[in-house]
């Protein structure tokens, strides 16, 4: 095992400048997950890594060694790409140990290192198949295996899992933090999922445009992002953001009006100077609102809107409710959806589950209260 360094690296391709002198580091034993719209330069990262692409400036460290001369195949690095790029007229055994042949590892170590990554795979009864005769879940774990067997510094991951059905996604995301937790070594993970993103890792870098936006644990990013960019990329729903203006101070609260005239209350943790009359981006996550009934009692921010589209999951469901000044919000609900489109309806949110950014976007200091006895809403 051996954590990744970066610094301040820069790759540009002809005129575009994909990584724009970024500074990371991946620790040793843990998984550090790169997400990023595409085009951010995330798996631009794994192939510098890697050795497949050279960098134009900055030094990158596997362990205590800068490995920017070290060809890619003494760099002790493992990558499982998109593609499962197996070879076709190779069992799943073949598949496996052909690394191994090419490096002249004795035939007994070559079988003890197969047939170990095949066990922890749960494929040791399919290594005298062929590509063609196994499912897509089975070629990703052959594809996963091959790179086990080598016994790597670390492993690179890009977007290995988004060439599977849904099924086999949520079945596969499961295998990978089981064995992420087997065998304690340094991943680095590309992807566009946020649930793989947040169940598989100990850190998350936030990408966009070459740079990176914010790094942190998963939890982190979700309740403390630094930005809109950040705050709608992480969460499973995009979190509601819409304008609003600073009305004033009553006591621990500061009172702000949406763009239609009504009423929103924060709870701030510290005491702001803001400025009557300015407009600030108000935040709101899809699972931070609730539905209510007309004679609902409920000591928070309400809101009335029109239902514009519903969507039933089974268990769960997504409400798509515009406000009277044409912004629209996203409200997930824990039950099925009963509301018809073009309902009115009233919506509500604690004091406390609000988030407050800056006109550019940028969060404000202190927005959201962690004060566990402070939230208290009530329903009727």
């Amino acid at each position: 095992m051996a954590s990744i360094v970066l610094k301040n690296v820069s790759k540009s391709f002809r005129d575009s400048h994909v990584i724009k002198n970024i500074s990371l580091t991946m620790e040793d034993g843990k998984c550090t997950v790169l997400v990023g719209p595409s085009g951010c330069g995330k798996s631009t990262i794994l192939r510098l890594i890697c050795g497949l692409e050279e960098i134009d400036s900055g030094e990158i460290f596997i362990g205590d060694k800068c490995v920017n001369d070290i060809p890619s195949a003494s760099r002790g690095i493992a990558m499982v790409f998109q593609s499962y790029a197996l070879y076709p007229h190779m069992t799943v055994f073949e598949n496996m140990a052909f690394a191994l042949q090419v490096r002249k590892i004795k035939r007994d170590e070559i079988e003890k290192r197969v047939v170990n990554a095949a066990c922890i795979l749960n494929i040791d009864h399919l290594l005298h198949r062929k590509p063609k005769e196994l499912s897509g879940g089975q070629r990703q774990r052959v594809a996963i295996g091959r790179a086990i067997v080598r016994n790597p510094y670390a492993f690179l991951f890009d977007e290995p899992l988004s060439n599977l059905d849904s099924a086999l996604r949520c079945r596969m995301r499961y295998e990978l933090a089981k064995l992420k937790v087997q065998l304690s070594t340094t991943m680095v993970y590309v992807t566009h999922d946020q649930a793989e993103a947040m169940t598989l890792a100990d850190k998350i870098v936030v990408m966009r445009d070459g740079l990176i936006e914010q790094v942190g644990s998963p939890l982190e990013l979700y309740s403390s992002p630094v930005n809109t960019f950040v705050a709608k990329f992480i969460g499973s729903g995009e979190m509601n953001i819409f304008p609003v203006s600073f009305v004033s101070n009553v006591g621990k609260l500061s009172v702000f009006h949406t763009e239609q005239g009504d009423q929103v209350s924060l709870r701030l943790k510290e005491n702001m100077d803001f400025v009557a009359g300015k407009k600030y981006l108000l935040g709101i996550r899809p699972e931070d609102i609730t539905t209510l009934s007309a004679d609902a009692l409920f000591f928070g921010n309400k809101l009335d809107g029109t239902l514009s589209l519903s969507e039933n999951l089974g268990g769960e469901g997504f409400l798509y409710i515009t406000l009277k000044d044409g912004y629209q919000l996203t409200v997930k609900s824990r039950k099925n959806v009963t509301e018809i489109v073009g309902d009115d309806v009233k919506i509500g949110f604690s004091i406390d589950s609000c988030y407050l950014f800056d006109e550019q976007g940028k969060s404000i200091c202190g927005v959201v209260s962690t004060d566990e006895s402070s939230k208290k809403t009530y329903i009727k």
